[in-house]
């Protein structure tokens, strides 16, 4: 056999070994992130679950999402392990840097313009009291929308 039959079987074994190697490299990556959990940090389920942690054992960890509330996980249910800022920033909204970096966007167009006071607004909601006064003009009773004649057969 020559060389040239050959590369095609090693470049696939090449490939083989180094998507084996990448993905054992990231296995122990997690494993060893999930290794330095220790109780009061906070962390990140598989599954999207904010929390902090209460309690570690060889495979299972104890969760706290909200005071009082305690849940037991397996340990390959935790994908990420925060840092303190990040998790404050996350689950509290505490956030130092927006508020003294970038400005605050308003929720409408009106604190943009300037005129916004409450009584130049146009309320495009029906009213209730149109609603009642029209059905009774109609002859109906403003419950059912049919005239008083149909009801009575």
């Amino acid at each position: 056999m020559d060389i040239l039959t050959l590369l095609p079987f090693i470049v696939l074994i090449g490939a083989m070994f180094l998507m084996t190697r990448s993905a054992k490299k990231k296995q122990q990556q997690a494993a060893s992130m999930r290794d330095s959990m220790q109780p009061g940090t906070g962390v990140r389920t598989i599954g999207g679950m904010y929390a902090t942690v209460k309690d570690v054992s060889d495979d299972t960890v104890l969760l706290e999402a909200a005071p009082g509330v305690h849940l037991l996980f397996a340990k390959n249910a935790i994908g990420a392990v925060l840092a303190d800022d990040e998790y404050n920033r996350i689950v509290h909204g505490d956030d130092e840097t927006i508020a003294d970096a970038s400005p605050v966007v308003p929720d409408d167009a009106s604190s943009l313009t300037g005129d916004s006071p409450a009584e130049d607004r146009v309320d495009l909601g029906k009213k209730a009291d149109e609603d009642a006064d029209g059905a009774k003009a109609e002859g109906g009773d403003g419950k059912d929308g049919r005239d008083g004649e149909a009801g009575a057969k």
